[in-house]
Formats: C-alpha cells, sequence, structure tokens
C-alpha cells in the first residue's frame, strides 16, 4: 500500500484545539474504540474496561524547562528550545532568530550566561554550556516551561504541575507524555486496588515531536530519535503478563514507541537505547495490545502511528465522532482506549 502525507490529513475546527487543563485531571472525556463501536465516557471510567491482571506501562519522564530567551553577541534576539542534553554541558536546540546564528556565536540567555555555538547537526545547533553548572540545572532555574505550539499562551504557575504526569520523575523530555496526563493519585491507587499492574519505562520526548512531515511520499521522511530506557522489571512484568493471558496496555504513543522500538530487533530485552522509529500501516507490532492516547495533529507521525496500531479507517471514524461530539483535541484534551487492528476491547 503506497501511503501519502494526504491520507492523515483531517479538518479540526480551531475551538477544539485545548487551551487550558480542566480542572481535574481525570475529568477528561475517554472515547472508547471497541471494533466499529465507539463509547464516549469520562477517563475515571478506564478501569471498566479493563481486566485484572492487565499490565499498564507508563512513561515517567518529567519535561524540562528547555525554552530560553536572550540575544547574539551581535545584539539580535535569540529564543533557545533545547531538544536533548548530550552531556553535563553540552545540548542540541533548535534556535528561533531573524539570522541564523554561526559556529563560533555566543549567546547570552536570561542574561545570566552565556552559551557558544559549536555547529549543526541536522537541523539542531550543537551547544556548549559553561563549564561548572549542570546543564539541567540551569535549566530549572533560568528557563522555562515548553508548551507545544498549538497553545496560544505563556506557560503560567498551573501549567508547572498540569504539564507533568503526576508519576515524573526523569528529567529529560521537551514535551509531556500527555496521555499520562489524565491519571491522578486516585484512579492509579483504583486501578492497583481492582488488580491491574503497573510498570515503567523513560523515553525522553524530542522538540521534533512537534515537526511537520515535510515530504508527500512517506518513505522518504526520516524521524527523529529519541532516547529511552526500559527497565529489567518492566520486561519481566510484560512476560509475566504474556503468560497469564493479560493485555499489556500502552499509555500513550512514547510508551508504544519505545517498546516496539526494543523489540525490533528481536525480543524484547532491558536496556538504553535511542529509536528513530517510524510505524505506519502495515507495521507489525509485536508489544502492546492496547493504547491509550490523545487525539494528534493532522499529517503527524503520531496520527500515523495510531492509524497503523488500529486502523486506517477506525481511526478516521473516531476522529469524525471525537469532532462531532466536540472532544478537547491534543496535549490538553480528551483521550482513546484503542485496540490493536482488528481486535476489539
Amino acid at each position: 500500500m503506497s501511503l501519502t502525507l494526504e491520507d492523515f490529513d483531517y479538518s479540526l475546527p480551531e475551538a477544539l484545539i485545548a487551551q487550558e487543563p480542566l480542572p481535574d485531571r481525570a475529568d477528561s472525556r475517554l472515547l472508547i474504540v471497541d471494533g466499529d463501536r465507539f463509547s464516549d465516557r469520562n477517563f475515571r471510567d478506564l478501569p471498566q474496561f479493563l481486566t485484572p491482571g492487565d499490565l499498564l506501562v507508563f512513561n515517567d519522564t518529567r519535561v524540562i524547562h528547555a525554552r530560553l530567551h536572550g540575544f547574539k553577541n551581535t545584539g539580535g534576539q535569540v529564543e533557545v528550545l533545547v531538544e536533548r542534553p548530550i552531556g553535563p554541558h553540552e545540548a542540541l536546540a533548535q534556535i528561533r532568530a531573524s539570522k541564523s546564528p554561526p559556529t563560533g556565536c555566543v549567546l547570552r540567555l536570561a542574561d545570566a550566561f552565556d552559551v557558544t555555538v559549536l555547529g549543526r547537526v541536522g537541523e539542531f545547533y550543537h551547544l556548549r554550556f559553561p563549564a561548572g553548572h549542570n546543564l539541567l540545572d540551569l535549566l530549572e532555574q533560568y528557563g522555562k516551561l515548553p508548551l507545544p505550539p498549538y497553545i496560544q499562551r505563556a506557560a503560567g504557575e498551573a501549567d508547572e504541575s498540569r504539564y507533568q504526569t503526576v508519576y515524573a520523575r526523569e528529567p529529560g523530555s521537551v514535551a509531556a507524555p500527555t496521555a499520562g496526563l489524565h491519571f491522578d493519585r486516585a484512579l492509579l491507587d483504583q486501578l492497583e486496588r481492582q488488580g491491574m499492574r503497573s510498570a515503567w519505562l523513560t523515553l525522553h520526548v524530542g522538540a521534533g515531536t512537534f515537526q511537520p512531515v515535510r515530504v508527500s511520499d512517506l518513505g522518504a521522511h526520516r524521524m527523529h530519535r529519541e532516547r529511552y530506557v526500559l527497565p529489567e522489571e518492566t520486561v519481566t512484568a510484560i512476560a509475566a503478563t504474556r503468560r497469564a493471558g493479560g493485555r499489556v496496555i500502552a499509555v500513550g504513543t512514547t510508551s508504544l514507541r519505545a517498546l516496539e522500538g526494543a523489540a525490533q530487533d528481536g525480543p524484547l530485552e532491558a536496556g538504553a537505547g535511542e529509536t528513530e522509529l517510524f510505524i505506519l500501516p502495515g507495521f507489525r507490532f509485536q508489544v502492546a495490545d492496547a493504547l491509550i492516547t490523545n487525539f494528534h495533529l493532522p499529517k503527524s507521525t503520531l496520527l500515523m502511528l495510531v492509524s497503523a496500531f488500529a486502523g486506517m479507517q477506525r481511526i478516521r471514524d473516531a476522529y469524525a465522532h471525537a469532532i462531532a461530539h466536540r472532544y478537547r483535541f491534543f496535549s490538553y484534551g480528551d483521550a482513546m482506549l484503542l485496540g490493536r487492528h482488528n481486535d476489539e476491547i
């Protein structure tokens, strides 16, 4: 099947793009996609669609204060968005400026410290931060939380907690694993009481997740790389779930990418690595049986991923249903529960 970018387009009313989180995390809506049937529920109803012995796999990454403002040594304004640290004093970053800063250019950021442009790595700038200061500490002290580009406001005090999952613990992402934003402590406790199990991995989401696909021929698209850590405890829990006949449920596309990326070269094994896995319809999923996910942008690689997981027509119909029923879209929006293609919930 030859797929093009236009196969993953849809029209979304701007009013459905959520600009603020709901007062309570688990008050979001949950669209149950069960075969060709749709059920409009509340996210707190999730346990009704799970079975004791099911395993939910969460991404415990934490969003860092990756956005910095400052000036070039020539005086021009710059905005720096750290894509990912690559050491204690170096990082890859996106830079917005009237003119691209050349190699050797010094940037004064937050009126507090200088960084040097060491060159380019693909679409990113390679930056050196001051020695003697931990990079993540500098970002936490002087940076700002990087809300997605479709949220048309600056990050506020409430976002400091609401654009993090309640279980976030490993700093390194520049975007939240948004499917996890719906879980509060009460819901996590309820799932545990009812016999559902939890496991953890870390995938640090890069700014590349918001980059548009620029080619119509999807075979020519190159996926951005993201770092992950898959603990031995999680691999063991997945194997035990399989033996007991339970389901592995990925909480978010980031968890799904890490799990399937780690299984590409053979049996699922614990360890750290990077994935640039580009998942399109026709992909053979090996680990996840079900997926909890938010709604994704038109023509995005994440929309392609969920279409591969649940089926293209099923996703088209689900998105049409969500739009008609005024679901809230994207990072602060509502969620879906999807079974694997041809499977029911």
